[in-house]
């Protein structure tokens, strides 16, 4: 900074305001110190920076699955948010997998995160703890921390899924599936939970064999379809708890020989041109809500942690308004 000082003509401070986006500077001078700086080949020691503001204007966020579609809109409206803080974005991917969520939440903060969006794969997040009394803002999307208070940032499963369980029932179907992720994960203890309450609010029946809870591996999902389509009194119509389920249960439709109605959680892409009736979340709302949460966290908000949830909309398209075919 003092070569670029020198070069400019300027003061040491003048510099520090120009490189800090700090105001007081006028235009004509910001202009020589920038040509200065790239004139020298200047680049900010962030290392340096840390150590002199005890922030390092980084933020992690630990996903399912950078590779799932949902993540994506999330994923970039965190990061915008970040950079209209000046912050870098630093994220990975816990595979649904709660030891390595630990491992990589724990290693993001060992390299001084300012603070953390999670998106859990366990259900215990007393791990934690230790990092947010040190200052580490945590918030939570799209599923709640366990055995901690935090904020977290959610969609309505619940009411999602009721709503879409009731659609299907006012379109006269009765033998409803409901096809859902893992049975400890909250989102999809809560799509069951909604299923439930629609199908208890028509006074239809609900068998233990059209429910089925488990990995959203396709060869999975296609079994346990395939077992209810099979069956003596085979399901009319499948609510499908997320959109890798929804995917894979379009496949199988795709060669069934009688029409079955589908309401997926989740939209997917083409699911319009597919004419796929889905319950949508707002991804980026999600990411957008969580990371504006986080940034007033970091801003010296001392308010106790908070649920926000966002509602769900349904998304009528044709393969929910199928009548049963018998």
């Amino acid at each position: 900074m003092k070569d670029v000082a020198a070069h400019a003509g300027v003061g040491l401070k003048t510099v520090s305001r120009v490189v800090n986006g700090e105001p007081g500077v006028t235009p004509d001078t910001e202009r020589r110190v920038q040509e200065s700086i790239e004139s020298l080949g200047f680049r900010r020691n962030d290392s340096a920076r840390v150590l002199r503001k005890g922030r390092t204007a980084s933020v992690g966020l630990v996903l399912e699955d950078l590779a799932d579609p949902f993540y994506g809109p999330l994923s970039r409206a965190v990061e915008e948010v970040a950079r209209a803080h000046g912050a870098l974005l630093i994220n990975g991917s816990s595979a649904e997998d709660p030891g390595r969520e630990q491992e990589l939440a724990l290693a993001l903060c060992a390299r001084r995160v300012d603070g953390l969006i999670v998106i859990p794969a366990g259900d215990d997040h007393r791990y934690l703890e230790p990092e947010i009394r040190a200052g580490v803002a945590t918030v939570f999307v799209d599923r709640p921390a366990g055995r901690i208070e935090a904020d977290a940032v959610l969609s309505d499963s619940f009411g999602g899924a009721r709503a879409g369980t009731a659609h299907l029932l006012a379109h006269g179907h009765r033998r409803i599936a409901f096809i859902g992720d893992q049975p400890r994960i909250h989102t999809a203890a809560e799509r069951l939970r909604g299923y439930r309450a629609a199908m208890e609010d028509a006074g239809a029946r609900i068998d233990d064999s059209w429910v089925s809870l488990g990995s959203t591996a396709p060869e999975r999902v296609r079994g346990a379809l395939a077992a209810m389509l099979d069956a003596a009194e085979p399901v009319t119509a499948v609510l499908a708890g997320n959109n890798r389920v929804t995917v894979t249960v379009v496949r199988h439709l795709a060669a069934h020989d009688r029409p079955v109605a589908l309401v997926g959680f989740d939209d997917i892409e083409l699911a319009d041109l597919l004419g796929i009736t889905v319950i949508a979340q707002d991804a980026a709302a999600l990411g957008r809500t969580a990371a504006e949460r986080l940034f007033r966290r970091l801003d010296g908000a001392r308010e106790a942690p908070a649920r926000v949830t966002l509602e769900t909309r349904l998304i009528p398209r044709g393969s929910g308004e199928l009548a049963p075919a018998d």
